[in-house]
């Protein structure tokens, strides 16, 4: 399926988001492509497997194309060994919050200790709620990006904002 992803991203300050979680999942990804302009995912969550293509984001980092398919299992797991070093391990609380749903990743391995929410939109001006356990917005940061965070994972950084 192909849309135009419109998210934007949080740091998460608190554990409060887990006491109105509504879903916990694992989730397994890798990727063999991290080119700037274009990165190729392959994720296996719960008994699916999902190859996904996401393009260059915009300007403020909001939107870029995205189209993603379901794979089988077999296939996605086939596809995992094929992927560039530091498969990331991460663990999706999907939160409600007044309407909207927060994915909120934390993530595992040699990323582990760092925690990003993320909101779909409609549109770029949508407003929200943000609840108190949100913190710092780093929609835009490519060093937050899934596909940055397996070439520098965060065990890896220097300076963490």
């Amino acid at each position: 399926m192909e849309h135009l992803e419109i998210e934007r991203k949080f740091l998460v300050k608190s554990n409060n988001y887990k006491t109105v979680a509504i879903s916990k999942n694992r989730i397994v990804q890798g990727f063999l492509n991290t080119h700037p302009e274009r990165t190729v995912r392959v994720r296996i969550t719960e008994e699916k497997g999902f190859l996904t293509v996401k393009g260059m984001g915009n300007d403020s980092g909001t939107t870029r194309f995205e189209w993603e398919t379901e794979i089988s299992l077999a296939e996605a797991t086939n596809l995992i060994d094929l992927c560039e070093p530091v498969i990331l391990e991460k663990v999706r609380f999907k939160v409600p919050v007044d309407g909207a749903m927060f994915e909120v990743d934390e993530f595992l391995g040699e990323n582990k200790g760092l925690v990003i929410a993320e909101i779909e939109l409609q549109h770029e001006d949508q407003p929200f709620k943000k609840p108190d356990w949100l913190g710092k917005e780093v929609t835009g940061n490519i060093k937050y990006y899934n596909a940055q965070l397996s070439i520098t994972p965060f065990n890896q950084w220097k300076d963490y904002e």
